[in-house]
């Protein structure tokens, strides 16, 4: 009993619940409306953008890899910040080095299973569950940051590419997700895999909402400001990570 109440405490991640997955939705939009904000709306490009939200980033994560505990809030500051970087890293893999969404989207794919495939190799198993080591949360971080960047070329793909539109792909990876849903709760599909592959799939579809909302109208948008759907999105994910605390100090 005991042993089991310290693996508990030494697991630096979140249950996988319904909350948890709502959260990871607002936080991909979010990283994709704040994304574009700072390389379209300031104008400062992609690679700067990539290099500012590259030190946020891995600035929480020292935080979140030295915390000896789960905190909700670092957690899902870091989340954040690997997603908002992910999207202007990809816009500048797939824009301005020209590569495109195929092409980048076929190396982020390439870059999630190594990682994934290392990550077995050296730990025995790539469970969510089992984050509770730095050298497994570097894994850890590390195949996050790739699925981030991955889901946004896919996003930009699914509507520009293959002509889905924003709306389009909304339906195409929104059902995707409820499928992998299915999968979950009507067959016995190893958990770990079905993680994997829902928690990929929420990037494209945050990126596809994130445009939809900011896009012009004759885009297929709601031209909303790319500021102020971000400010709503954060408030939302505040929201989320609020409710998960007070889940979390009720479990402890």
């Amino acid at each position: 009993m005991m042993n089991e109440i310290l693996k508990n405490t030494l697991v630096k991640v979140p249950q996988i619940t319904g909350l948890f997955w709502i959260t990871k939705i607002f936080a991909t939009t979010f990283g994709e409306t704040a994304g574009d904000a700072l390389s379209m709306s300031l104008n400062l490009g992609y690679l700067l953008s990539t290099t500012i939200f590259a030190f946020i980033f891995i600035a929480f994560l020292y935080l979140q890899i030295s915390s000896k505990t789960y905190k909700p809030a670092l957690y899902w500051a870091t989340i954040i910040a690997s997603t908002t970087v992910g999207t202007t890293l990809a816009d500048f893999v797939d824009r301005s080095l020209g590569i495109g969404y195929v092409g980048g989207s076929t190396i982020l794919l390439a870059l999630v299973l190594g990682s994934l495939l290392i990550w077995y190799k050296s730990e025995g198993s790539i469970s969510p569950h089992s984050v509770d080591r730095p050298r497994i949360e570097i894994f850890y971080w590390l195949t996050i940051t790739f699925s981030q960047t991955l889901g946004t070329a896919l996003g930009d793909w699914s509507a520009d590419t293959a002509g889905l539109g924003y709306t389009g792909g909304i339906y195409l990876y929104g059902g995707l997700i409820l499928l992998i849903l299915a999968l979950y709760l009507w067959t016995n599909l190893s958990r770990t895999l079905l993680f994997w592959v829902a928690f990929v799939l929420t990037r494209p579809l945050g990126a596809v909402v994130g445009d939809f909302l900011d896009k012009p109208i004759d885009h297929g948008g709601l031209a909303l400001s790319r500021f102020t759907a971000s400010f709503i999105l954060l408030v939302l994910i505040t929201i989320c990570v609020g409710l998960s605390n007070r889940t979390q100090k009720k479990i402890s």
